[in-house]
């Protein structure tokens, strides 16, 4: 992956780049896959004053420097992804969504995928 699986969070509040360099919003949390207990997903922070939501980011192949986490993603294609509002909470059922949105296998699964640590 790139970076400790315990050092992820250290990056929480840091910005979140795409490919080019473009900034996608800041690190809000990190979501572990409960069945590898690896980090998945980051959550960021997208949108203006009132109307912030958090989208998921996945965290495959995500490099990490000084400042900011650099993510395999554009950010176009993440500012479209499943999001949740700031203070909520992820659903199970929505879970697949997110994995879809990226093109990654969810697998057979019954019961919670991610998270939240």
């Amino acid at each position: 992956m790139g970076f400790e699986a315990e050092n992820i969070r250290d990056w929480l509040g840091k910005k979140i780049v795409d490919p080019a360099g473009s900034k996608i919003g800041d690190m809000e949390a990190v979501y572990y896959d409960t069945a590898t207990d690896e980090p998945s997903f980051a959550t960021v922070e997208l949108g203006m004053f009132n109307r912030k939501r958090l989208a998921f980011v996945p965290l495959e192949g995500a490099l990490v420097a000084p400042d900011h986490v650099k993510v395999t993603v554009a950010k176009e294609v993440a500012k479209e992804a499943p999001a949740i509002d700031t203070d909520g909470e992820l659903p199970v059922e929505d879970e697949p969504a997110i994995f879809a949105h990226y093109g990654l296998d969810y697998g057979p699964r019954t019961g919670r995928r991610l998270a939240r640590r």
